[in-house]
């Protein structure tokens, strides 16, 4: 019986509690005991399952997922007969969690421990987040596949995203692997992403090993999150077999494990191990015709387009003619040929001649091929069931930049814009609705997630994700390599349910200090958000839970720092549709709009940030409608921000002709604040450097952002009605 069977008896009373767990040895024997006593009292009373008690539910749970586990035992030697079934040297799982719980992180560890690298090779810190975005935010953005070895068996392990906006890619990749590794935080428990990964994997049969991640940590309390972890399980609606989890512990960054909190490993080997012993070999069909299911796509400039999949049945070699399908276009299948083969193993991709089924590989010399096809013999072309991804909840508006800074800070154009400014040609490589378009459609082809519709102009296009990040990333992306454009505010996508308007909601935690509980309260109920739990966590804090309409989350994440003085922590997940919230209040300052095109100067600001808090800098360029500021009150103001100090007769600048310079005078400190006057005396607030999220988190429904290679500029959508008040959505 596992460590999870006797959770469940000693919260049913059958097993007696004990202060900490020993050994994965002394809690089966405790568990196997205490099921022959516990098992008669327990089955015998014949009563309803909907009249039990929970004590008594998780009590009759416990005894039947031991009275499972014998025949499990004794039919152990007979599914050896059967090896020619399944491949007992290959193991597929894949790695999710909340985001930041560790998992790229203990992917390092295990990949250090199987010998990768070299004991003198330089390794980066997460190895597995190549992509520089990836880097620079410290989260997992698209889902990778590595290979390690353990005793003669050869672990895929695929690294997938831990933000809900990208859960499309953890959707995607569970259809390569037989079981997953839930990694949990030993402090935080399960959090929203958790519980949404955990579902989808649930719902497609994986064994679902729980490690209990940074169990280093001073605050750790791992019987606390294995309880949590288990009631997930209940909440989601598992069967018996899958609540009996196995468990590990686990540190990541100091690459131990072990089976009890207290008697840890110096290696990862106990994780090794339970992953072996635990995740069931690939079942496979050597001699059926082949079968793979294409889950992500790739790309090199020598290689070309790289497709990556499970081979399901039969054998893909190199060089072989086969047939490509899907079962979205029943009967339709195109040719195909296999250039190149990889396999994954040891951090690299390793030319091969063949590849069997149940192992994942890379194949190239396809260039027309999607995520969600099947590359299938010629004789027999059946398509596997196509990969299917939850519905995108907000849309954003992208369209051709038409400022009159558009084109000004790019390399070089190749062709001409719509913007037909003096500017046009000078700050974009990519400017033209074409150049948008065909960006747009190439996104498509690996991000499931996301959908692109036409916009009400021919220069627009609706672009769907799920959420504010998942599209952002693909803007940031687009913006480093050299397009430029404009996005329109964020707005839910709502659908009819049975005859109602309904829209997205979300299921929102927040990590708050205690004293400011009610100002995160009163945030929340200004956007009808309904409070659903509230629990005390660690060293002071409070762990509040809400419902809350996504349009309501559109904004909040700067104004809870501002009403948690920083110290807010805010997790969401997708929940359900909902009829429409109706009316809410999102940002109730204005803004502050630039009067007249030109250079800031800092005479003009320092009477212009009495008005409210400026995104601007003296020195910077603007144009008229450029929005430069935060309004203290409600409603947009026009201001100069460009405006120059009137020349006196005093120092005044001197006509132009040739002079013979003298020496150049060096100020210092003293000296500077010796010489200057009271006029001279201008203390600027410092400027508020708005970034790609803060800008998109801060437009409403009548302003857009500029995105260009070199800066993100907000404005006035010039189509839009003008503000007279608080935003509202």
């Amino acid at each position: 019986m596992s460590f999870t069977s006797t959770k469940m008896m000693q919260k049913a009373g059958v097993v007696s509690r004990t202060p900490v767990v020993r050994s994965a040895h002394q809690v089966r024997q405790q568990a196997r005991s205490a099921k022959h006593q516990a098992a008669p009292s327990v089955v015998a009373a014949v009563v309803p399952q909907q009249q039990l008690s929970a004590a008594a539910r998780r009590a009759s749970l416990a005894c039947r997922v031991a009275a499972a586990e014998a025949p499990a035992a004794a039919g152990a030697d007979s599914s050896s007969s059967s090896a020619s079934n399944v491949r007992g040297d290959i193991r597929n799982i894949a790695i999710i969690a909340h985001v930041d719980h560790g998992k790229t992180t203990l992917v390092d560890s295990m990949l250090k421990q199987s010998k990768v690298f070299r004991a003198n090779q330089d390794m980066a810190e997460r190895v597995m987040d190549s992509n520089a975005l990836e880097r620079e935010r410290g989260i997992t953005i698209l889902a990778k596949n590595t290979a390690i070895r353990f005793k003669g068996v050869k672990i895929n392990v695929i690294d997938t995203p831990g933000h809900a906006d990208f859960g499309g890619e953890v959707e995607r990749v569970l259809n390569m692997c037989d079981g997953v590794l839930l990694l949990v935080d030993s402090v935080e428990g399960p959090m929203p992403q958790t519980r949404f990964v955990t579902k989808k994997a649930l719902a497609l049969n994986k064994k679902v090993v729980v490690v209990v991640n940074k169990i280093d940590k001073p605050a750790a309390r791992p019987e606390w999150v294995v309880d949590s972890t288990f009631e997930l399980f209940m909440d989601l609606g598992a069967t018996d077999e899958q609540c009996d989890f196995p468990v590990v512990y686990a540190s990541g960054v100091n690459g131990i494990a072990g089976m009890s909190p207290d008697t840890m490993s110096e290696t990862l080997e106990p994780l090794f191990d339970t992953v072996v012993r635990e995740v069931a070999p690939p079942a496979v069909a050597f001699e059926q015709p082949l079968q793979m299911l294409v889950t992500n796509i790739d790309y090199d400039e020598h290689k070309g387009r790289i497709a990556i999949g499970r081979v399901s049945a039969g054998t893909v070699k190199k060089g072989i003619p086969l047939s490509i399908c899907s079962s979205l276009e029943p009967g339709k299948v195109r040719p195909g040929k296999v250039n190149e083969l990889f396999v994954y193993d040891n951090f690299s991709r390793i030319p091969v001649e063949e590849v069997q089924a149940g192992d994942i590989c890379a194949v190239t010399g396809i260039q027309d091929i999607g995520i969600g096809e099947t590359l299938c013999s010629k004789e027999s072309p059946v398509a596997l069931p196509t990969i299917k991804v939850e519905e995108p909840t907000v849309s954003m508006t992208f369209k051709v930049n038409t400022s009159p800074f558009a084109g000004k800070e790019g390399k070089f154009n190749t062709s001409k814009p719509v913007n037909t400014s003096p500017f046009a040609g000078k700050e974009g490589k990519f400017v033209t609705s074409r150049n948008l378009k065909d960006r747009l459609d190439r996104e498509l082809e690996r991000n499931l997630a996301m959908k692109v519709e036409p916009g009400e102009t021919a220069d627009a296009f609706v672009v769907s994700g799920r959420g504010t990040l998942h599209l952002g990333i693909l803007i940031e992306s687009m913006r480093r390599e050299g397009y430029e454009f404009e996005i329109g505010p964020p707005k839910v996508i709502t659908r009819e349910v049975d005859g109602h308007k309904c829209e997205p909601y979300e299921e929102a935690i927040v990590e708050v200090p205690e004293q400011y509980v009610g100002s995160v309260v009163e945030l929340f109920a200004q956007r009808k958000g309904e409070m659903q739990d509230m629990q005390p966590s660690i060293e002071g804090t409070t762990r509040l839970t809400f419902k809350i309409a996504t349009r309501g989350l559109l904004g909040l994440k700067n104004a809870l720092l501002t009403a948690t003085r920083g110290l807010g922590l805010l997790n969401t997940i997708f929940d359900s549709y909902r009829p429409v919230a109706g009316e809410i209040s999102m940002r109730e300052q204005g803004s502050l709009i630039a009067f007249e095109t030109g250079q800031v100067t800092a005479y003009a600001i320092e009477t212009a940030q009495e008005r409210g808090q400026l995104f601007v800098k003296p020195g910077d360029q603007v144009y008229e409608g450029q929005v430069v500021g935060v309004y203290n009150k409600s409603g947009d103001l026009k201001l100069n921000v460009c405006k120059a100090k009137a020349l006196t007769n005093m120092r005044a600048s001197q006509s132009e002709k040739k002079v013979a310079l003298d020496e150049a005078r060096i100020m210092g400190l003293d000296d500077a604040l010796e010489y200057v006057t009271d006029d001279e005396q201008v203390a600027l607030d410092e400027a508020r450097i708005m970034g790609l999220d803060d800008a998109l988190e801060y437009i409403t429904d009548d302003e857009q952002v500029e995105v260009t290679p070199l800066s993100i500029r907000i404005r006035k959508d010039p189509s839009a009605k003008p503000s007279r008040g608080g935003s509202r959505r």
